[in-house]
């Protein structure tokens, strides 16, 4: 009876390891010491985090997608508002369906505007937290206190993490793998005590992440994972030590993973509504097609991927922004040697995953985590990213963490050796870290980079070329704009928003003919180029061709019905041609679409001047003044609205605000003039209309009221000049000639 007895209260002690399995490695420490060791990790991770990152403070947005998500993103910059929250929701803006994500960049725009600053801590605090809660998730899970701290300072430091951190777009990547591990927070207290509690804490958790970013779908089967180890929920052990459970039958074993799977339906249900909401996300544009890239090509490229990753965490050199896929470039030697050792270690890890269960869950950890992005559904142009392996690395982070100290266990002097070598990785890490953020201090700096290590005359170096004709054209540093633009040229000559920015450029050069080929070959080379469509209804529309502006204008908004800008030309064009009532719906349409859009609110105030609808007209003007109160041609408009009303001196005081805003704007010049003139300051009249016919010598109108007011002060010869010059460019006006035959009377 007492063997009996004993034998109970070892199956129950089972039973006890069975529902508690994070607690069974005890640790060498007492608590007092042990707690200390943990908040000194926690300190170090987080000062040096903050350290080696600190710098981002002073960098700009990236024109790589920051602008987009951002800085042009007139709901991120409208606030935190019932709107702004529905949007999030309910956008597929960007390709993509991640609702948590904006409204972190709403409450970023909400506390710091568009000082990037305040958006770039955003993201470093998210990184430090992340780091802090990874230890201790794995700690609360392993109890391993240094090899914990040894995998949290490697994602902490590492330095394929700094494009998730720098890069403000990414946002949705640090955001995201927050919640993936505050799910695993929830889900080891699930596992302790598997309460309706526990398990809705864990569904919150993973639903928040996934509205963070979708790639958390691979979750669930990482928990899967851990249930394996370190959790020890499902068991495969044959053994009958003191430290496994007594042999289980197949069925058994069967039947616990059966409970297992079941357990985490609703979890697989989340994933499921994750894909298909990015699938249809995906649909407007971001999926490359296959027929673009086929499906052998997609493969071959993930698994060389999969290696090209590992190449990169050990020796983490020339890290770019964008990688551009090989296509079929590789050659095939190299995937099929990255096939058979991915397959290898695939094997090895299932030999060996009795005796090291983490050697099996940390690689395919790596490997599942990986599958979302690695391109067997191609999104973007891209053939991998640093931002991937975020999470990834973790699981190989494991395998070294328990897989080293194993291997060298019967060293002498293991500890220091492992101290040391542990102290130098981080340190190396740490500097590399701190250079590589250093890259992302602007657009210019980190497409450089890119470029250097693209090597220039690739082809892959076309889209970087792009990009950083962007970055300097947005310095206005016109001359490398072009040069690079022209590069991109060179090297891809069927890329269509090159030949579209580059004619911006030509346009503000003054080359129109060159502008207008421009616009034409990008429209060429792609028929669906909005931009392209847009910029040639301008130019078009500026020379006088009205109506080939309104057909282009026309297609930009039917390839892409929110273009604000296109719908607020399109009114331009309409108005010109006297349909008042369509041109303010389309300017009408360009608000609905971009409240923050002060042209559209100028443009709809010229038409309803134009209807005679004065106070709407002022109105608009004063919003577009509000918006953008450096907004010149808004300042002059609103003063030739308000000099309509009699209030001239305050007309007044809005064309003073235009001409000192834009000294060249010959209308403010003119409408300033005849305002002055009204009041009797003759002298200043004079200047202002001298200053209008300085800017455009055939502005008859200018011409004709400074004879007006030449005659008035008497100086009858230089009056005589311009009412010529009148005459000269309006021979049909019989006013001009009037006015020169009196002059001509009164100089006699």
């Amino acid at each position: 009876m007492a063997k009996k007895r004993k034998h109970n209260k070892k199956n129950t002690s089972n039973r006890s390891r069975h529902l508690k399995p994070f607690k069974d490695v005890a640790h060498p420490l007492t608590g007092e010491e042990n707690k200390i060791i943990k908040v000194a990790i926690c300190l170090f991770l987080m000062v040096a985090t903050f350290c080696v990152y600190s710098q981002v403070q002073d960098h700009e947005f990236i024109n790589y997608d920051d602008y987009q998500y951002i800085k042009d993103n007139w709901k991120i910059k409208s606030g935190l508002t019932s709107e702004s929250i529905s949007w999030a929701f309910t956008t597929f803006y960007g390709y993509n369906w991640f609702p948590i994500t904006w409204l972190s960049h709403i409450f970023d725009y909400q506390l710091y505007g568009l000082n990037p600053k305040g958006h770039h801590l955003t993201n470093l605090l998210f990184h430090i937290a992340n780091a802090l809660i990874l230890f201790m998730v794995l700690l609360r899970m392993t109890g391993k206190l240094w090899q914990c701290a040894f995998i949290a300072a490697m994602f902490a430091f590492h330095p394929l993490n700094v494009e998730s951190v720098a890069w403000v777009a990414e946002r949705k990547n640090v955001l995201s793998t927050l919640f993936w591990l505050l799910t695993m927070w929830a889900y080891i207290h699930y596992a302790e005590k598997p309460t309706i509690k526990n398990y809705g804490l864990v569904l919150l958790f993973f639903a928040l992440g996934l509205m963070s970013k979708p790639m958390l779908v691979t979750l669930p089967f990482v928990l899967l994972l851990l249930d394996y180890w370190p959790l020890r929920r499902l068991k495969l052990e044959q053994g009958g030590s003191d430290n496994e459970v007594p042999v289980k039958s197949q069925y058994h074993v069967k039947s616990e993973f059966l409970k297992l799977m079941l357990e985490k339906v609703p979890l697989f249900a989340l994933t499921t509504g994750a894909c298909i909401l990015t699938f249809i996300a995906q649909q407007e544009g971001a999926l490359i097609n296959a027929n673009n890239l086929s499906l052998p090509t997609r493969l071959t490229n993930a698994v060389v991927s999969y290696l090209e990753y590992l190449k990169k965490m050990i020796w983490p050199n020339d890290l770019a922004v964008f990688y551009p896929h090989p296509e079929s470039t590789l050659a095939a030697w190299k995937w099929v040697v990255c096939f058979v050792v991915l397959v290898t270690i695939t094997a090895i890890a299932i030999k060996f995953i009795k005796k090291a269960p983490y050697f099996a869950v940390g690689w395919f950890w790596y490997l599942g985590t990986l599958i979302p992005v690695i391109g067997i559904v191609q999104v973007g142009v891209q053939g991998m990213a640093d931002r991937y392996t975020y999470i990834p690395l973790i699981g190989i982070f494991i395998i070294i963490a328990w897989g080293v100290p194993e291997l060298i266990s019967k060293w002498n002097h293991k500890e220091k050796v492992l101290s040391v070598s542990v102290g130098i990785i981080i340190l190396i890490l740490l500097i590399t870290t701190w250079g590589q953020v250093s890259h992302w201090k602007n657009s210019i700096t980190i497409f450089k980079h890119a470029l250097k290590v693209a090597n220039e005359n690739s082809y892959s170096s076309y889209l970087i070329n792009y990009h950083l004709g962007d970055a300097f054209w947005n310095k206005r540093k016109t001359a490398k704009a072009i040069s690079h633009y022209k590069m991109a040229i060179k090297v891809n000559p069927d890329y269509a928003p090159t030949y579209n920015n580059l004619g911006i450029i030509l346009g503000v050069e003054g080359k129109t003919e060159e502008e207008i080929s421009h616009y034409k070959m990008a429209i060429k080379i792609n028929p669906d180029d909005a931009k392209a469509h847009r910029n040639l209804g301008n130019v078009l529309q500026k020379g006088g061709k009205n109506s080939e502006a309104i057909f282009h204008y026309k297609m930009a908004i039917k390839i892409n019905p929110d273009y604000a800008k296109a719908h607020s030309n399109l009114g331009n064009a309409l108005g010109k041609e006297g349909k008042f009532s369509e041109a303010i719906s389309h300017h009408k349409m360009a608000i609905k679409l971009n409240p923050d859009y002060a042209p559209a609110y100028n443009n709809l105030g010229t038409v309803l001047g134009a209807e005679g609808k004065i106070e709407e007209d002022i109105s608009c003007y004063k919003m577009a003044i509000k918006l953008n109160p450096d907004y010149a041609q808004a300042h002059n408009n609103l003063g030739f609205a308000l000099g309509a009303e009699g209030n001239n001196e305050e007309a007044i005081s809005h064309f003073k605000m235009a001409v000192e805003l834009k000294p060249d704007l010959v209308d403010a010049h003119y409408n300033l003039g005849f305002a002055l003139g009204a009041e009797g300051n003759n002298d200043e009249a004079i200047s202002h209309y001298k200053m209008a016919i300085k800017f455009d010598p055939d502005h008859f109108w200018a011409h004709n009221k400074l004879g007006h007011a030449l005659v008035q002060k008497g100086e009858m010869k230089e009056a005589v000049d311009h009412y010529r010059e009148t005459v000269r460019l309006r021979p049909d006006l019989d006013a001009a000639r009037n006015n020169l035959e009196f002059a001509l009377l009164l100089s006699k």
